[in-house]
């Protein structure tokens, strides 16, 4: 095998170069080499690309973005358990100490050594070969292709946001942002039991998706008041759970407005550093449950099952795929044109 491989490496805000970088390889018994088969393009490495920070994380040296992937196993470490060369798997992301406090009560990804693949300064999948820890990765059932299991990431942010609000059977919820996050925590809700499932988006297309997926109702947001048409659709009560997948201030609002009393906000976008107007009334009148959320935890194995039963359609969420070769020009097309995409997949 080579000594090196091809990579995307991120040097400055929309500067983007395909080119070698040494290959990983197996350091420590319990890590695995994978082949890179299917990446995601996910917001944040769009945000990363356009900004080259996000929040108080800046990019100061070349970086290899990109942390939606699948592979196939090639080699593994003396102490791997469970896994071989040819298997399929998908990577979950984050790497934890498994050691402190968070990580032996289940709550790993709220451990505070956790590096993250292209999040500075840990290089991401965006290119041919990936050394990971073992128990990060979790093998595909045939049922499931390598570009479905790189939208095992997505999906696992659905699931854990899903779980943490505690959406039951009966339940009524509205979901604000159809992006690929939005569409999982949509699908994520139904399985859950969510019977009536109201969708909010500006984009048409979106909300077309949304409908396929299972949503009982869209609105759109550009021709209506988000809370008031949730009112609507719900007899003047509101939803049991409102989920904010877009991270706007307008959109915390919307969500905090449309929660029946009692009922559950779930900010899973990635917001601002601060929120104009937070409807703080809004909140302490109807004793309103707000909840954060930071990536997943022990999601991976719901989602994956989800999927090879059929309860969750991932693959229809990809509308674009690329090359790894076409990166650099992808990506910045995908930055212009966010909302003619759903999901594109980049195939090293």
């Amino acid at each position: 095998m080579a000594a090196t491989m091809k990579a995307a490496v991120l040097y400055d805000v929309r500067d983007l170069r395909i080119e070698q970088v040494p290959r990983p390889q197996i350091t420590e018994p319990d890590q695995v080499l994978v082949k890179i088969d299917a990446v995601g393009i996910c917001g944040s490495d769009i945000h990363w690309y356009e900004q080259c920070r996000i929040g108080m994380v800046v990019v100061t040296d070349p970086l290899i973005l990109g942390h939606e992937s699948a592979g196939e196993v090639l080699e593994v470490g003396e102490e791997v358990v469970g896994l071989k060369p040819g298997d399929r798997v998908a990577i979950e992301p984050g790497r934890t100490c498994r050691r402190c406090e968070y990580c032996k009560s289940g709550r790993y990804n709220l451990c505070r050594d956790l590096p993250f693949l292209g999040t500075p300064p840990v290089d991401g999948a965006f290119c041919q070969y990936l050394a990971w820890p073992y128990d990060f990765l979790f093998k595909l059932p045939d049922e499931l292709s390598l570009e479905e299991g790189a939208m095992m990431e997505p999906m696992a942010v659905g699931m854990h946001a899903v779980r943490l609000t505690g959406v039951r059977v009966g339940d009524t919820v509205v979901v604000i942002g159809a992006g690929p996050i939005g569409l999982t925590t949509l699908q994520a809700a139904k399985a859950h039991g969510a019977t009536q499932i109201i969708v909010s988006d500006v984009v048409p297309f979106r909300l077309a998706a949304a409908q396929k997926l299972g949503a009982t109702d869209v609105i759109n947001a550009a021709q209506a008041d988000v809370p008031e048409a949730v009112k609507e659709l719900t007899n003047g009560r509101g939803v049991d759970a409102a989920f904010e997948c877009v991270g706007l201030s307008q959109t915390i609002s919307d969500a905090i407005k449309s929660a029946r009393p009692g009922g559950r906000v779930q900010l899973v976008g990635v917001g601002p550093e601060s929120v104009d107007d937070f409807p703080i009334w809004s909140v302490m009148e109807n004793e309103l449950t707000i909840t954060g959320l930071f990536r997943y935890a022990n999601a991976y194995p719901p989602a994956i099952a989800a999927a090879q039963a059929g309860i969750v359609d991932v693959k229809s969420l990809i509308t674009h795929r690329f090359s790894l070769d076409e990166l650099p020009e992808a990506i910045a097309w995908v930055s212009d044109h966010k909302s003619a995409v759903i999901k594109a997949v980049v195939v090293p």
